[in-house]
C-alpha cells in the first residue's frame, strides 16, 4: 500500500481492497504490492474512489479498476510515469541483522557507531566522538531516492549541541574526517544536517540547517563558514529533541536533485532543495556519518531505505545520456548558482551598511571635488590680476 508520506509528487493508489478482490479471479494480484507506481510531478490522488477498503461486487471492481487506469493515464500523459522498487541490498532497517559483522551484512560500522535494538547510533551524547555506517555494495542505479528516518537528541540546550550528521553518496567510503565524520575533498554528494552555527555573523540563518554539496575530489568543505561557499541550497529544520519521527528525503532522477524533509509529525514532505543539472556517476556508496566536538548529541539512524526509480525515457533521451556519460560529479551553471546565493545571502543589516557607506563615500568625493574646484577657480582669478 502506498501512502502520501512515502511517495511525494505521485499518483497514489491504495491497492489493498482491490488486490484482495481481484485475487479470486487472477493470480497476478501479487504484483500490486511488489511495486509502486507514481508520477514525476505532484498530482492529486484519485485513491479516494477505492480507499474505503470495502468489498465490492466483481463487476463493480472491474468498473472502478478501469476508471482508475483511465484517470492514471490522463495524469501520466504529460508527465514521466515512474515505478519504484525497494532495493534491500542498499537499505538499512530493523532488526539490523548482522550489521557491522564481517561478511554477513551489506552494511559496515566505523568509529564510535553501535547497533541497538531501536537504532544505529552514530555518536553518543559525548564529546569528541565520530561514527559511521557505510554500505559495502556500490549502487549502479541511474535514478533513485533515499528515505532517511533519523533522530537527533541530547541534553544540550539550544546552540549548546553539535555538530550534526550527513548522508552520503560518494566514491570513497570508510574514511574518517572533519566533514561530519567523513573525509574532506570527497567525491560525490553529501546532504548535511548541521546543528551548530560556526559563523556567527550570518544571523539570518536559523540552525539546525539542512544543506547539500557536490564534490569532485578537490573541493573542500568550509567548516568555519558552515559550508556556505559550496552549498547548493538548503533549509532550516528544527529537528532536535522532537517526540515524533523525523525524515529526510533525497531523490536523484533525470539529473535533478531534490531534498525534502518531514519534521512536523504531519506525514507531509516540505521542500528544501530542488536543483536540475546535477551530474552524479553510478557505482558510488551510500553512507551516514556524524561527529561531535566540544558540544555533543545523540545522532541516530533508524532506517535508510533506497528505492530504484524506473522512468520511461524516449529513445532520443537514452542515446543522449549514453553519449554524455558521467565520470566526475558536477553541477551545471554552478557559478551562476553561487552568485545568486551570495546576493540572497546578504542580511538586512549588511545591505543597510553597504548603502550607508556607499552614500558617505559619494558625499566625501563630492566635497573633495568642490574644494579642488574652489582652489582652481581662485588661482585662475589671481592670474588675471
Amino acid at each position: 500500500m502506498v501512502t502520501s508520506h512515502a511517495t511525494p509528487w505521485k499518483l497514489t493508489i491504495r491497492w489493498d481492497g482491490f488486490c484482495s478482490t481481484m485475487a479470486a479471479a487472477s493470480s497476478s494480484s501479487s504484483s500490486c504490492s511488489s511495486k509502486r507506481k507514481s508520477n514525476y510531478r505532484e498530482s492529486k490522488s484519485p485513491s479516494g474512489l477505492i480507499s474505503r477498503g470495502k468489498t465490492m461486487p466483481f463487476k463493480s471492481c472491474w468498473t472502478f479498476a478501469l476508471l482508475i487506469l483511465t484517470v492514471g493515464r490522463c495524469f501520466a500523459d504529460d508527465e514521466h510515469e515512474m515505478e519504484e522498487f525497494l532495493k534491500r541490498e542498499h537499505s538499512l532497517s530493523k532488526p539490523y541483522q548482522g550489521v557491522g559483522s564481517s561478511g554477513s551484512s551489506h552494511w559496515e560500522l566505523m568509529g564510535d557507531a553501535m547497533v541497538t535494538t531501536d537504532q544505529v547510533r552514530l555518536t553518543p551524547d559525548m564529546q569528541s566522538r565520530q561514527g559511521a555506517v557505510w554500505s559495502r555494495v556500490p549502487c549502479h542505479l541511474k535514478d533513485w531516492e533515499m528515505q532517511v528516518h533519523f533522530k537527533i537528541h541530547g541534553q544540550g540546550k539550544k546552540n549548546l549541541n553539535g555538530d550534526g550528521l550527513a548522508i552520503w553518496y560518494t566514491k570513497e567510503r570508510m574514511q574518517k574526517g572533519p566533514v561530519f565524520g567523513n573525509m574532506d575533498n570527497f567525491t560525490g554528494l553529501g546532504v548535511f544536517v548541521d546543528t551548530y552555527p560556526n559563523e556567527e555573523k550570518h544571523i539570518e540563518r536559523i540552525f539546525p540547517f539542512v544543506l547539500a554539496m557536490v564534490g569532485n575530489g578537490s573541493i573542500s568543505y568550509d567548516h568555519e563558514r558552515d559550508g556556505r561557499p559550496t552549498e547548493l541550497g538548503g533549509c532550516n529544520a528544527m529537528v532536535r529533541n522532537l517526540k515524533h519521527d523525523t525524515f529526510l528525503f533525497i531523490r536523484y532522477i533525470r539529473r535533478r536533485l531534490t531534498v525534502m524533509i518531514d519534521i512536523d509529525g504531519q506525514h507531509e514532505w516540505r521542500d528544501c532543495l530542488d536543483l536540475p543539472g546535477v551530474r552524479l556517476p553510478q557505482g558510488y556508496y551510500f553512507g551516514a556519518t556524524a561527529i561531535t566536538g566540544d558540544l555533543s548529541d545523540n545522532h541516530d539512524i533508524i532506517s535508510l531505505k533506497l528505492y530504484q526509480l524506473t522512468v520511461l525515457r524516449s529513445q532520443k533521451e537514452e542515446e543522449e545520456e549514453e553519449e554524455d556519460e558521467i565520470t566526475i560529479p558536477s553541477v551545471d551553471n554552478l557559478d551562476l548558482l553561487r552568485l545568486g546565493q551570495s546576493e540572497e545571502g546578504m542580511s538586512g543589516i549588511a545591505i543597510f551598511f553597504t548603502v550607508l557607506f556607499s552614500m558617505l563615500g559619494c558625499i566625501f568625493l563630492i566635497v573633495i571635488g568642490l574644494v579642488v574646484y574652489g582652489h582652481w577657480n581662485e588661482s585662475r582669478r589671481k592670474r588675471f590680476y
